[in-house]
């Protein structure tokens, strides 16, 4: 596991640009898993500075033959719900930019038979040829996705409950007065884990514990996103804030300072 400690939120997230928009150049058709929320705006919105800066100097940042999957998805609501994660991709990347609406991807939150659906996705993943780079949050409890503590490290995309803690923290994207479902689909931490490389995004000392036990702890289904330490190529990029409680810090920084001229983003 790579961890890149930025000054600020900004900073880290323009480096994670950069690393997709270099997946994207080197490979056109590229597969990339998407995530949703606060933490991965600013990163978009760099990709979208890159496409459309791109279109006026004349190398554009081409994403009309990549393909996209999301992570997850409510349960119980359409694509026109401003809280769904296809209205929020629509809103922030996918209108912004040249995919084409039927290369992208998001999990069925109106599914008649929501196994199946799953299975589905699952499918798609695996006939598109797996997905390339995968962009990552964690939950203050670690989670990824919305695989909350004690999900199966080998799981499949699937229906969750979400717990209090993530529906209060989501509650701030729906209108008052509005239930925040309980359920939703999302991708299982077993294919998070086929993903080629995986980028996550932490800003804040409010992730700051999740970070240090992601990290630095053990591998432990009750912090999901540590199985990262088990793949091949995962790049965590946070800020001083989320960095405060790892151990490690000062060794993070003289690494990334100190990469040879072809490793640098």
């Amino acid at each position: 596991m790579e961890v890149v400690i930025q000054p600020d939120a900004r900073a880290g997230s323009v480096l994670a640009a950069r690393l997709v928009a270099k997946q994207i150049r080197n490979k056109p058709s590229s597969v990339l898993g998407l995530a949703t929320g606060s933490t991965p705006l600013a990163l978009y919105g760099e990709l979208v500075r890159m496409f459309e800066e791109g279109r006026t100097e004349g190398h554009p940042l081409d994403f009309s033959h990549a393909t996209s999957f999301n992570l997850d998805e409510y349960v119980g609501l359409g694509p026109e719900h401003p809280a769904s994660y296809r209205y929020f991709m629509q809103k922030n990347l996918f209108g912004r930019v040249n995919f084409k609406l039927e290369r992208t991807h998001v999990p069925d939150g109106l599914a008649a038979d929501v196994e199946v659906s799953c299975g589905q996705y699952e499918d798609a993943i695996r006939e598109a040829g797996g997905i390339d780079l995968q962009v990552l949050g964690i939950g203050g409890d670690g989670h990824i996705g919305f695989n909350e503590p004690t999900s199966s490290l080998a799981s499949r995309t699937r229906i969750k409950t979400l717990t209090e803690e993530t529906r209060s923290a989501n509650r701030r994207f729906f209108s008052e007065g509005e239930e925040v479902p309980r359920h939703v689909i999302t991708m299982g931490v077993g294919t998070i884990m086929e993903a080629r490389c995986c980028i996550l995004l932490a800003f804040g000392a409010g992730k700051a514990q999740a970070v240090a036990d992601m990290v630095e702890g053990p591998i432990s289904a009750m912090v999901p996103a540590s199985i990262l330490q088990m793949h091949p190529r995962a790049v965590v990029f946070i800020d001083d804030a989320a960095a405060s409680r790892l151990k490690r810090a000062s060794y993070y920084r003289f690494v990334f300072e100190n990469k040879p001229s072809w490793q640098r983003y």
